[in-house]
């Protein structure tokens, strides 16, 4: 390799600074997302059960909060909890309550989902082109080595078989790279979603378990309109009849 680098020139050494690159940052998120995502899922499979078996919303609300290092759902739990108001004089507080509720659970579930999506594009933005910048820079390198035989003069086996050897490290550089990103883009997309459906499945639980009370309160309310409604008009039928009778 090191005679790769005194022999090519700056197209050369500028792919192979780039390779360098893309796996240094790969490594880093690769590093980084599974030790996120490890915690994560750690996070999750303590701090559902502990909620559910908490007394009352606060209770669970700050057993969440104590085993939520990452932060990805007490924001949902902020979002449903019964003292949770809009802003008055905006359209958020004019909508209904189901409705704020909803889209209240909606944007802190997405912005959970987007901090497990981070280092996913990059990922598999290097996997897929760097074993195409490392063909490139063993193309270059070859042809850059066939020029400087020809420039000479002097065309033998011996001559052709060392650059273009040490040009083909490209490729194979190339792919040392894709190689690992592409396997741990996969097994990272495999957590992300196992965490995504139990995000989902829960803010569905905290969605119902908020508007349980009020939903009850609200038919109770409508019954009581209905069955007051019906006594007038039954008062009124009679009220009619009588002076008839």
């Amino acid at each position: 390799m090191g005679e790769f680098w005194e022999q090519t020139d700056a197209v050369g050494r500028a792919v192979a600074l780039a390779l360098l690159a893309m796996s240094v940052a790969a490594w880093v998120v690769i590093l980084w997302k599974t030790w996120l995502l490890r915690r994560v899922r750690a996070d999750i499979g303590r701090a559902l059960p502990a909620f559910w078996d908490a007394a009352g919303w606060s209770a669970g609300a700050q057993r969440v909060q104590a085993l939520d290092r990452e932060q990805l759902l007490t924001p949902l739990v902020h979002a449903a909890a019964p003292d949770a108001q809009a802003a008055r004089g905006t359209l958020a507080a004019v909508a209904e309550p189901e409705a704020r509720l909803t889209r209240a659970l909606r944007d802190a579930l997405h912005q959970g989902l987007a901090r497990l999506q981070q280092g996913q594009v990059l990922l598999a933005s290097i996997g897929s082109t760097a074993p195409f910048i490392g063909l490139f820079g063993t193309v270059w390198g070859i042809y850059h080595a066939l020029a400087g035989i020809a420039g000479e003069g002097a065309l033998s086996i011996d001559r052709v078989a060392g650059p273009v050897g040490e040009a083909l490290i490209m490729t194979a550089a190339g792919l040392a790279v894709a190689i690992p990103a592409v396997l741990v883009y996969n097994l990272h997309g495999q957590w992300v979603s196992a965490c995504e459906a139990e995000l989902e499945g829960w803010a569905h639980d905290l969605r119902a378990l908020a508007l349980g009370p009020r939903a009850g309160d609200r038919a109770e309310a409508h019954l009581g309109a209905g069955a007051g409604a019906d006594v007038g008009a039954g008062a009124a039928a009679r009220g009619a009849v009588a002076p008839g009778a």
